[in-house]
């Protein structure tokens, strides 16, 4: 472990410290994605409540090391991290992510399930403020937009939305699904507007492209949720979207094989277990022919997904290229994230960023 946290710069020199990126976060936020999917396949497949339970549970753990490790990067570097146009949305997985488990929770303590989505969706709200109010105070370049910018706010009101609907509280999940479909249909348009009309992402964030198809699909999730498991028009719109962003992901597919692994591949794992999970929801409301079968080879492919990039995550931190080291042995002042693609660091920082796990 203390291999991933330091680093020799070479011999006869003194260890230096390795920076652990914000974006790193979404490594939990991808694993509570897979626990989500594995719970909505619970009622399709007649699947005992321990499965989900553990995979929900390791999340859990990983969401904890993972937030004590960064949190542990002190004060200054996260204010830093939280001013800066590139790393700024993923500091908000750490309130986002522990409202999945949470609503689980509340199926073995209702009271226990509530505290953790109302305590994390408090947090969610009140950091997504900040953060668009910094971005409105900013002066921010649109080439440095991409669509993490999504996360705080969108992902952060439709994941509460749909965990406070769980937790049986409906206006709450109300509240904070108007936050999230809002706040969608403003800042979607402003990235995709970068994204058609700008030069192309950087190499590291072009990952984070796949954070297009979460919204329709947590939003469907949400929707489902609150009003009860109904297919009504507004199931049927948030359907039909999530299906153009998944072929939207399928033309994309020759542009992620250009890329070669980095911890920004967790990008795909949030995203694409939403997708399973509001499938799943749909499976299951509708009563489709067929369904087990779908829903096995849905979990098939969402777990080997997430499997295969926790390996290749754990061989980076085998050979010590997971984490960036400092660029000098003194500590450097406070300023942007170290960012790094491939394990290694990224020359112009000013426009890259290692994007985030999952969504």
């Amino acid at each position: 472990m203390s291999s991933t946290v330091t680093a020799l710069a070479g011999p006869g020199t003194t260890p230096r410290p390795r920076r652990m990126p914000p974006n790193f976060l979404a490594m939990a936020f991808g694993a509570c994605g897979l626990g989500g999917a594995w719970e909505a396949a619970r009622p399709v497949l007649g699947l005992p409540k321990a499965v989900p339970d553990v995979f929900l549970a390791v999340a859990a753990l990983v969401w904890l090391a993972l937030t004590a490790v960064y949190l542990a990067e002190g004060r200054d570097r996260i204010r830093a991290d939280l001013r800066d146009p590139v790393l700024s949305p993923f500091v908000s997985l750490a309130v986002i992510a522990p409202m999945i488990p949470g609503a689980a929770l509340a199926q073995a303590s209702l009271t226990a399930g509530r505290v953790v989505v109302v305590v994390f969706a408090v947090a969610t709200v009140l950091l997504g403020g900040w953060l668009t109010g910094q971005w409105i105070v900013g002066d921010l370049d649109q080439a440095k937009a991409h669509p993490g910018y999504l996360l705080p706010t969108v992902a952060g009101g439709l994941i509460g939305g749909f965990t406070a609907a769980e937790v049986q509280l409906r206006l709450v999940a109300e509240g904070l699904f108007g936050i999230g479909l809002l706040c969608w249909l403003l800042l979607g348009s402003l990235v995709l507007n970068r994204l058609f009309f700008s030069k192309a992402l950087p190499p590291p964030l072009v990952p984070t492209l796949a954070i297009e198809m979460a919204p329709p699909a947590v939003a469907g999730l949400a929707w489902f949720a609150i009003n009860g498991g109904t297919i009504d028009l507004g199931a049927r719109v948030l359907g039909g979207y999530a299906i153009l962003m998944a072929l939207v992901q399928l033309r994309l597919m020759p542009t992620y094989r250009k890329l070669r692994f980095s911890p920004g591949f967790w990008a795909f794992t949030f995203s694409s277990a939403a997708a399973v999970s509001d499938a799943l929801t749909w499976l299951r409301v509708s009563a489709t022919p067929g369904r087990t079968a779908i829903a096995i080879v849905l979990l098939v492919l969402i777990t080997g997904l997430a499997g295969i990039v926790a390996y290749r995550t754990i061989e980076l931190a085998r050979r010590g290229q997971l984490l960036p080291a400092a660029a000098a042995p003194a500590p450097a002042p406070p300023g942007p994230a170290p960012l790094v693609a491939d394990g290694h660091p990224v020359a112009d920082q000013s426009v890259s960023a290692v994007p985030p796990s999952a969504v």
